[in-house]
């Protein structure tokens, strides 16, 4: 039961967060040097297979360590640390082979995906602290 908590603490946060920065502040920047490549609102699909996968990862190799552990910093570390893997791997590739990717979009993205993996996996191990 705590399992399912936490994968659910996690996914909310960090869906409600990407929501809010992905409208605020990865979006502008794209549409910026890549808006003709952007499509109007999101792939709902795609998406959803983005999010429930990597909250998945996020718990296996993040926040279910740290929550064996009671170790909040732990999953707010790790968490960060997973994101900067992540984020870096799509935005450096992409500024490696795309025409038109700046550095802006990659400091931007990157800096998102840390703050947002290592909260989120903070956060849901709190959430789930509290609830059981």
């Amino acid at each position: 039961m705590q399992i399912l908590i936490l994968y659910f603490a996690t996914a909310l946060v960090f869906l409600g967060l990407d929501v809010i920065g992905l409208r605020l502040l990865i979006r502008p920047v794209f549409e910026r040097h890549v808006g003709d490549l952007l499509v109007d609102g999101f792939r709902l699909v795609p998406a959803l297979v983005f999010y429930l996968f990597y909250v998945a990862g996020l718990i296996w190799f993040v926040s279910l360590p740290a929550l064996r552990a009671e170790a909040p910093a732990q999953a707010a570390l790790g968490g960060a640390f997973l994101g900067a893997l992540a984020y870096g791997t799509y935005e450096f590739t992409n500024l490696a082979t795309l025409k038109g990717w700046s550095w802006s979009m990659l400091l931007t993205d990157l800096s998102w995906g840390i703050f947002l993996t290592g909260f989120a996996a903070w956060a849901g191990l709190m959430i789930t602290r509290a609830l059981s």
